[in-house]
């Protein structure tokens, strides 16, 4: 897992529970039309709820979806700080 909170991490290697901020995606236009259908850009707010093999469930704007390893892998977050919490 990695430590250093001022760096982005695959949403594959998070903490069960962790509220992050995606901070970055790194897919095809294809995915990213995809994710976006389903709440799921930049800036979104969301937790991974469960951890399936390589893939994850998250819960995103009281949505909960679950994305294969190869996209999770693709998608980079870091911790919500607690003053930007709603």
């Amino acid at each position: 897992m990695n430590t250093d909170i001022h760096s982005p991490t695959a949403l594959d290697q998070l903490a069960i529970d962790q509220l992050v901020l995606i901070s970055e995606i790194r897919v095809d236009r294809r995915t990213a039309r995809r994710l976006l259908g389903l709440g799921i850009r930049v800036g979104s707010r969301i937790k991974v709820t469960q951890q399936r093999d390589k893939g994850v469930v998250i819960a995103c704007e009281g949505n909960r979806v679950a994305l294969g390893g190869t996209v999770a892998s693709k998608l980079f977050a870091k911790p919500l700080d607690l003053s930007e919490t709603r």
